[in-house]
């Protein structure tokens, strides 16, 4: 856990131990969810690009980033169903959306787009943590048509990866990751999920690409190689 914390900065780190020698192990650049009273926020991230190699090349990648057209129009379109979710449970006419940003993490950048919302009378941060959750950004839209797509094409569950790691406190301040960057340690073995993303106008090298920088601090954090490309099926 220390390694991978140290390999890449996040927006929550987590250790977990759900049962005796099973621990999950998480880094998360993604906030599912963060609640302080009745003020609800999440914030959705869509679009990978590597840190460059000098500080000329890191601002042209993350440039490409910001002006790629089909990246944005992912966010957008996850934008869109957390709006969608967290209206469910808001108070009417409190959401609200901030202006799609860069954040850059030691090892790749992100787009991201924050969306806030006021809890309205009558729900909880369990009714809002319910609302958003599976979060859209590994889900896609539509969101249960999605997770039928998901569950008929992948060949066995997901686990822990792409849900939700967080805490409320006695204070009724709570906040969750998607469970992303993350791994579970047992019985002397890191086992962990990367992937990214896929439109109809994907490119498959890319998408490859940027799901090979992303296992990297996963493998660095386990003392191993991530693949090559030369392994890519």
């Amino acid at each position: 856990y220390v390694r991978l914390h140290r390999a890449s900065d996040a927006a929550m780190g987590a250790w977990v131990t759900p049962e005796p020698n099973v621990h999950v192990l998480s880094n998360s650049p993604e906030i599912l969810l963060s609640i302080d009273g009745d003020h609800l926020r999440s914030d959705p991230i869509k679009g990978t690009r590597p840190r460059g190699s000098d500080p000329a090349h890191d601002r042209a990648l993350a440039d490409e980033l910001l002006a790629s057209a089909k990246d944005a129009a992912e966010l957008a379109m996850i934008v869109d169903l957390v709006r969608n979710d967290l209206g469910r449970v808001a108070r009417y006419g409190s959401v609200r959306v901030e202006a799609r940003t860069l954040r850059s993490h030691a090892n790749v950048h992100h787009a991201h787009w924050p969306v806030h919302a006021d809890l309205a009378a009558g729900h909880d941060a369990w009714d809002a943590l319910a609302a958003v959750f599976p979060p859209g950004s590994v889900t896609g839209a539509p969101k249960v048509r999605a997770c039928q797509r998901i569950a008929e094409l992948e060949p066995e569950p997901r686990g822990v990866y792409c849900g939700a790691v967080g805490y409320l406190d006695d204070s009724g301040r709570g906040r969750w990751s998607v469970a992303i960057r993350t791994g579970v340690w047992a019985d002397g073995t890191l086992r962990y999920h990367v992937g990214g993303g896929v439109v109809a106008d994907s490119d498959p090298r890319s998408e490859w690409e940027e799901t090979e920088h992303k296992g990297r601090v996963l493998a660095a954090a386990a003392g191993v190689s991530p693949p090559s490309s030369s392994s890519r099926r």
